[in-house]
């Protein structure tokens, strides 16, 4: 099961992180679209990836462990060499860092509830800060090379990433709401008999 397809396209985004990041070390704009076709090819990854295990009946414990890891690693990663570019900048690092820490904040969340064998739904607003949150980083990878060929690329970018920042802080609000009550309950003993599963986007 750890070579299936989509086990294996999973492997492909993971691989495809620092490959974006080693863009960043080239200048010219050239660099800048290959690092945003990089990107874009990891996020049809992404769809398959999920797709094809629930059509192939193929889900397994590895892919729903590494499947969100592949994501978070990605976005973290493209945020800060977007930072590190001087792409995000001022104000704007507030939104990067509102993204980075909830990210971080409701990995935890879900590792603890997952123990505890408490199952917290994505919901579909938290799918929608998801993809705006992914469209912003594209054009913020065109940046200063979109700029050239259409007027307000950047901006447009920065603009999705406050949304994003703001929809994050509901959905990440959502997700401390219903597991409050199993953090500030008493100590609970995981049911060795768990169940497998996969694929989650939060």
């Amino acid at each position: 099961m750890s070579t299936s397809l989509p086990n294996l396209l999973t492997y492909a985004r993971i691989v495809m992180v620092p490959a974006v990041v080693a863009c960043f070390y080239f200048d010219g704009d050239a660099a800048r679209w290959l690092a945003l076709a990089i990107f874009v090819l990891a996020g049809i990854t992404d769809f398959f990836d999920g797709y094809l295990a629930r059509a192939w009946a193929q889900q397994s414990n590895l892919g729903r462990m590494l499947d969100p890891i592949a994501d978070k690693l990605l976005v973290a990663a493209v945020l800060l060499v977007l930072t590190r570019a001087g792409t995000i900048a001022g104000w704007s690092l507030w939104a990067a860092l509102v993204i980075l820490c909830r990210e971080i904040l409701v990995s935890g969340l879900r590792e603890f509830l997952a123990e505890v064998r408490v199952s917290v739904p994505v919901s579909q607003l938290a799918k929608w800060k998801t993809a705006i949150q992914m469209i912003a980083i594209g054009f913020l990878l065109a940046g200063p090379a979109g700029d050239k060929l259409i007027s307000g690329i950047t901006e447009t970018g920065i603009a999705l990433l406050w949304a994003a920042a703001i929809l994050t802080l509901y959905t990440g609000y959502d997700y401390f709401k219903a597991g409050i009550g199993h953090l500030t309950g008493p100590v609970k003993t995981a049911d060795p008999r768990g169940a497998a599963g996969q694929d989650g986007k939060s």
